[in-house]
C-alpha cells in the first residue's frame, strides 16, 4: 500500500459521489465523502481517523445498503484497495 498521499475515489452504486482521504504510514486521515447520508458518513470519517487501512478494508468490505449490493462503507474499502495498488 502506498504509505503516504492524498487519494480521491469516485464510488459506484451509492449516493455519495466522491471519497477523499489521506494515507500516512498506512493509516487513514481526513476522510470525507461528498453526498450521501451526511450524518452516517461523518461518523464513518470520525471512526476511521487514524485506523490502519488494512483493518478498515477487512471490516467494511461487503457491507451493503438496503437493496444495493454495495454501500458507501464498502466503496470506501474499495477506495483503500485502489490506493494500496496505486
Amino acid at each position: 500500500m502506498s504509505d503516504n498521499g492524498h487519494f480521491e475515489y469516485n464510488p459506484r452504486g451509492v449516493c455519495s459521489s466522491k471519497i477523499e482521504f489521506d494515507l500516512a504510514d498506512g493509516r487513514v486521515r481526513n476522510l470525507k465523502f461528498k453526498g450521501g447520508c451526511n450524518g452516517n458518513l461523518k461518523a464513518i470519517g470520525l471512526l476511521s481517523e487514524g485506523m490502519e487501512a488494512e483493518e478498515l478494508i477487512q471490516k467494511l468490505s461487503g457491507n451493503t445498503c438496503g437493496f444495493r449490493k454495495t454501500s458507501c462503507a464498502d466503496q470506501f474499502a474499495k477506495a483503500l484497495e485502489a490506493a494500496r495498488n496505486a
